[in-house]
């Protein structure tokens, strides 16, 4: 007898399993929508492919018109599954295909239908009918937007779910930036991008500049970049990477790696439009022996710059455009005659720093103020151009007593507020005593780097520390002499010079013979050996600086003595001034005169000055040396 008991469980087990096994849905959808239906030309749009439940063999064959520019492509799928009383499982599967696409003209444009072929089979979208108009299209057109049809709309309970896709194309947190830009035709994967931070200002308010690479390919070098042409513009550099380092951006739904090439700050110096042109580079994509080289132009731009509003100061500079705070800073409030003191003046603040004039510090006729020395001290950070611009003044009190430096003003125009504004310091005190010795205290203020005679500039009150001294004179009483005439060395003292002048003109005379070179050769002897002491002068640079001032005055001097034919040593800076002036010298050629040997003066009394200083007073008095009338 046959056992049948077992047979029958395994077939009802059999059945339980294929009770259980999911079920897949039937039939294929197939079909393509756009997300709006008017476009413009320069209008990035998403076409939608999807297909419900395709097979595993399934081929999509996206349209590619001719009046179509398709910019970027991606995929994605998605899976459900339904649950439905005691049956099993119904799992469907969705791929969903979107094509950022750009119409390449105006008209009532077509795209074809997608096709999908799968075991001999073949589907067809059907096609979809746009309005393309020039340029962009505004608001409108975004209200005409369309959602793809629902994927889900067979399933019950699942119809008019929220789309799973439709947060794919958002932003990244912290990752991706999302722009609207213009993506140029034929060089959508890489091209250069210019933009500004604001396009339209004051005249002299920062406008920064960038200059990116957009790329969807892989870079291995910059090889070139040749920035705009800046007519009307005071620029300067803010940032300029030296490795190329990427950022993830989306620009009309597309993603694109940036990189930052340059970023100026540009100060604008006239009113109107003024044109940014566009900037170039050479870029080598891919690496190693598969590179390629492309060249790139970049968009141009317009800045709208704005004069400064009425009720300004009159002659305001376009430099005092920004956000500035004045301050001054004196070394010491308290000093014997006869000490120099430095006064800094100072102004800190964002704006054109190379390019801002602080205010002149103005004293007393009792103090001597010298021309100050300039330092800037300039801090970009990402976007703005900020620092601090120093003059330092070295002041000479010229007599005792107590003197007051006024009170400095600065005015400006803030851009951010819209107004001008005025930044003030507060006056300050010097109080000058008389020197620790009196024959100290007259030669320390007489030795004044001027040498200026006029009132000012003449010593008063000058007192020694204990006060008045009571006059004492001493005498001696010798018996008469004979006169002088009378000595015996008097006619031999007397016949000497007369013999010694004698014979001096008598070899004068013999050499004035032998010699063939007259009184311009003997000139350009001593201008060439005045500019050989200037050379011996640049050695001592490093060097004490009373020595360094000392030969560069006497080189100068020297060479004015070959070309004026006269002593200048003892004369005046006025006095030397009209000697230049009466042999028909230019006027800026004195000033640079004047200008050196009162530096050389000046330098004696400012030990430790800087390089930079000693460089200017040798390259001032070359050029006081070159090109003169031979």
């Amino acid at each position: 007898m046959r056992r049948t008991g077992s047979g029958l469980a395994a077939l009802a087990a059999l059945a339980l399993l294929m009770a259980a096994l999911p079920v897949w849905a039937a039939g294929i959808e197939f079909y393509q929508t756009a997300d709006r239906t008017e476009v413009g030309t320069e209008d990035v749009f998403q076409l939608t492919v999807v297909v419900v439940d395709p097979p595993d063999t399934a081929q999509v064959q996206f349209p590619a018109p001719e009046d179509f520019e398709v910019l970027s492509s991606s995929q994605s799928t998605q899976r459900s599954i339904e649950m439905s009383g005691g049956g099993p499982p119904v799992i469907q599967t969705v791929r969903k295909h979107v094509l950022l696409m750009r119409a390449n003209r105006p008209g009532a444009l077509t795209i074809p239908p997608a096709v999908l072929t799968a075991g001999g089979r073949t589907w067809r979208t059907e096609p979809v009918k746009l309005s393309v108009r020039k340029g962009h299209v505004g608001g409108a057109a975004q209200a005409q937007r369309q959602p793809p049809p629902d994927p889900f709309r067979n399933f019950p309970g699942l119809g008019g779910m929220q789309d799973p896709f439709a947060d794919e194309e958002d932003d990244e947190p912290g990752g991706r930036t999302q722009e609207d830009i213009r993506i140029p035709r034929g060089d959508s994967d890489l091209f250069l991008r210019a933009t500004i931070d604001k396009k339209q200002v004051y005249v002299g308010e920062q406008v920064t500049l960038s200059l990116y690479i957009y790329s969807r390919v892989d870079l291995s070098s910059v090889d070139a970049v040749t920035m705009p042409k800046l007519e009307g513009f005071w620029s300067e550099d803010v940032e300029s990477p030296t490795q190329l380092s990427g950022e993830q951006r989306i620009v009309n739904g597309i993603p694109y790696r940036t990189y930052l090439l340059r970023r100026r700050a540009l100060f604008p110096m006239k009113g109107g439009t003024l044109p940014i042109t566009a900037a170039e580079a050479d870029i080598t994509t891919g690496f190693l022996f598969a590179g390629h080289r492309v060249h790139r132009v970049s968009n141009t731009l317009e800045v709208e710059v704005k004069p400064l509003p009425p009720g300004g100061p009159k002659g305001l500079s376009s430099a005092n455009v920004g956000d500035w705070k004045l301050s001054m800073e004196v070394s010491q409030t308290k000093v014997e005659l006869g000490q120099p003191v430095t006064v800094r003046v100072i102004l800190d603040g964002s704006g054109n720093v190379k390019n801002v004039t602080p205010p002149r510090l103005e004293a007393p006729a009792a103090l001597k103020v010298y021309d100050p020395t300039t330092t800037d001290k300039v801090v970009p950070n990402k976007w703005r151009i900020q620092g601090r611009r120093v003059q330092e003044y070295l002041v000479m009190p010229q007599r005792t007593g107590s003197f007051t430096l006024p009170a400095l003003e600065f005015p400006y125009f803030d851009p951010k507020v819209g107004r001008y504004e005025v930044s003030r310091t507060e006056p300050v005190e010097i109080l000058v005593e008389p020197g620790a010795g009196g024959v100290a205290s007259s030669s320390g203020s007489t030795a004044s780097p001027s040498g200026l005679t006029d009132a000012a500039s003449e010593q008063k009150n000058v007192l020694t520390a204990s006060g008045l001294r009571p006059l004492r004179y001493q005498a001696r009483f010798e018996e008469p002499t004979a006169a002088v005439w009378q000595r015996p060395f008097f006619v031999p003292a007397v016949l000497t010079p007369v013999g010694l002048l004698m014979a001096l003109g008598l070899v004068g005379l013999v050499r004035g013979r032998l010699s063939t070179e007259d009184e311009g050769s003997r000139n350009r002897q001593r201008a060439k050996a005045a500019r050989k002491r200037l050379a011996e002068a640049e050695k001592l640079r490093g060097g004490s600086s009373s020595a360094f001032y000392g030969e560069v005055e006497k080189a100068v001097l020297n060479f004015l003595e070959a070309r004026l034919h006269a002593p200048v040593g003892g004369l005046t800076r006025d006095a030397l001034d009209a000697k230049l002036a009466e042999a028909r010298v230019d006027a800026e050629r004195r000033q640079r005169v004047r200008f050196v040997l009162e530096a050389c003066d000046a330098g004696r009394f400012a030990p430790g000055a800087e390089p930079a200083a000693r460089e200017r007073i040798l390259d001032d008095a070359e050029a006081v040396m070159e090109g003169w009338d031979k």
